[in-house]
């Protein structure tokens, strides 16, 4: 149903039909006849292989030409904008004797971290809709506040050249502390996507060399599958004598008893 090759096989020939002049050859111990059933399991699991082979080699084609690439570019996209939000991080925190930075809220300029800790839970209370409100800036960065109404929590987004999302919670600085860690997490999350970046540049690498390989066992399946039409055709021919012979006996002319009866 899904065009795929199964991951697994089993040999069964319970459905093999035998012809009566193969059944004739196998009773008496015609050495073809067991050849063939042989190479008739091997040629089915070795075509099977191949075509799992082929399968394979289509989705790494695939990958190569869209999936890769795709992967790449994103990447490099967004380390770009790892390295413009750290670059605007550093431009733009300012800390005070507490290590607070102010923030810009809608009625001002907040110094304090306890008050942009009550300004945000009072945004929080006011929301009368889950889409996104802007609430001013952190550090450099703009801020939207939304609910999410499937984990019934408020979130804060960060942006700039990227969007960082962060959960909040309901201690006042608790929330700021969220706020920082995500920001202080940047350096971090950067080199996390230049190792995934590397990782997938050899994946490409990789996949480019395995697609050129040939189906293995090529020459096997063309040996086997040789010897079994070779052997088809010997044994047809066995079939179509045989045929010939039990039609003459058909023809011959019913033997009679002593006494002149036919029996």
């Amino acid at each position: 149903m899904t065009s795929k090759s199964p991951v697994r096989s089993a040999e069964d020939i319970d459905e093999t039909a035998l012809s009566y002049a193969e059944i004739k050859a196998l009773c008496a111990g015609n050495p073809r006849i067991k050849e063939k059933m042989d190479l008739d399991i091997d040629v089915s699991r070795l075509k099977l292989l191949k075509a799992n082979h082929l399968s394979q080699r289509y989705s790494l084609e695939d990958q190569i030409l869209k999936e890769f690439p795709q992967k790449i570019k994103s990447l490099e996209q967004r380390i770009e904008g790892y390295k413009a939000d750290i670059d605007q991080l550093k431009r733009n925190t300012e800390p005070n004797e507490d290590g607070f930075s102010p923030m810009i809220m809608p009625g001002g300029t907040v110094r304090e971290k306890k008050a942009a800790g009550d300004a945000i839970l009072g945004l929080c209370k006011s929301m009368t809709s889950p889409n996104p409100i802007p609430i001013g800036q952190y550090r450099g960065f703009n801020m939207e506040l939304s609910f999410d109404t499937f984990s019934r929590e408020y979130k804060i987004t960060l942006i700039h050249q990227l969007r960082h999302t962060v959960t909040l919670g309901t201690d006042i600085f608790g929330n700021i502390q969220r706020l920082d860690n995500t920001l202080s997490a940047f350096e971090e999350r950067m080199a996390a996507c230049v190792e995934q970046l590397e990782n997938t540049r050899v994946q490409l690498e990789n996949a480019k060399a395995e697609v050129q390989k040939p189906f293995p066992q090529e020459e096997e399946l063309k040996t086997k599958s040789a010897r079994l039409n070779e052997l088809n055709a010997m044994l047809n021919l066995d079939k179509r004598e045989n045929e010939i012979v039990d039609g003459e006996r058909g023809e011959e002319e019913p033997q009679k008893s002593s006494g002149g009866r036919e029996r």
